[in-house]
């Protein structure tokens, strides 16, 4: 284990296959007095395959106040303390984050271990030329949240990342087709580095037939990657006109909405060109 002591080593396990870990995570589960997991019995499928016999706690997004109060009374009484969830990064759409903060707000270090993680897995083997990407996470479980949160997002100029669980993916996939625009890609990404891997790029708006024409692709833990907006194109010069009108008597969005209505050009278009002319 690494020689810092009084430090909560934040460890980053396998996605699934179990071969993908690193050395330094093995000295590191190996050297700890302590394992802080977000499931102690999935944790011991990992530490059991590996022979590691640490004692375990469970820090799970549930009880995290509370176990990372145990997590820096350990560190306090001198003992070795490793960080992991279920599968990946810990702290990335997993529990973690508190644990980190309580341990830094005590006073000791937080040290961590890169190793593997869903978002970047799939990036990986998307073959999308966008130079950015965002990670969004778990989009919201109920319709007109979700169709929200995605519209928050569709005028950012980068790829986006969700994850998102079986029993909800066709939802999801169906409400980015329904507000993003239907030039850009779809990456599914599910059981990665498992038996049943499958990565998948498409036109957006095949997703849903994609997802329906086989019952087994919508099993499975997914990643989904939507590549970045398509290039604004340029505004004809009534769609100025109009933009230019609303602007003087609403907000910047709302101008930008309404002239879209009026007008037919692209949201995102009429919302950038507003920009430049405030920003003027």
């Amino acid at each position: 284990m690494n020689d810092i002591p009084n430090a909560l080593y934040v460890v980053a396990t396998p996605i699934g296959n179990l071969g993908d870990i690193t050395q330094r995570a093995l000295e590191t589960l190996r050297g700890a007095d302590l394992i802080a997991c977000e499931d102690t019995r999935h944790a011991h499928t990992l530490l059991d395959h590996h022979g590691i016999r640490a004692q375990t706690v469970p820090l799970h997004e549930h009880n995290e106040a509370a176990a990372s109060v145990r997590v820096v009374e350990a560190l306090r009484a001198g003992r070795k303390v490793a960080l992991i969830s279920d599968a990946g990064t810990p702290g990335i759409s997993d529990p973690g984050a508190r644990a980190c903060a309580a341990v830094r707000a005590a006073g000791f270090r937080v040290v961590p271990l890169p190793g593997p993680s869903a978002a970047i897995t799939a990036l990986s083997a998307a073959g999308l030329p966008d130079a950015r990407f965002l990670f969004a996470g778990f989009l919201p479980p109920k319709p007109t949240a979700r169709r929200h949160e995605i519209e928050a997002l569709k005028g950012i100029p980068a790829a986006l990342v969700f994850y998102e669980a079986p029993h909800r993916v066709e939802e999801a996939v169906a409400d980015l087709v329904a507000v993003l625009e239907p030039e850009r890609t779809l990456v599914v990404a599910r059981e990665l580095t498992k038996l049943f891997e499958q990565i998948a790029v498409m036109p957006l708006a095949e997703g849903p037939a994609w997802l329906a024409a086989d019952e087994n692709r919508k099993r499975g833990e997914f990643v989904l990657v939507v590549s970045a907006p398509p290039p604004s194109v340029g505004l004809s010069a009534e769609s100025e006109r109009v933009l230019k009108a609303l602007l003087a008597e609403l907000p910047l969005k709302q101008a930008a909405k309404l002239a879209a209505e009026i007008t037919g050009s692209a949201k995102n278009a009429l919302y950038e060109r507003a920009l430049q002319l405030k920003d003027g």
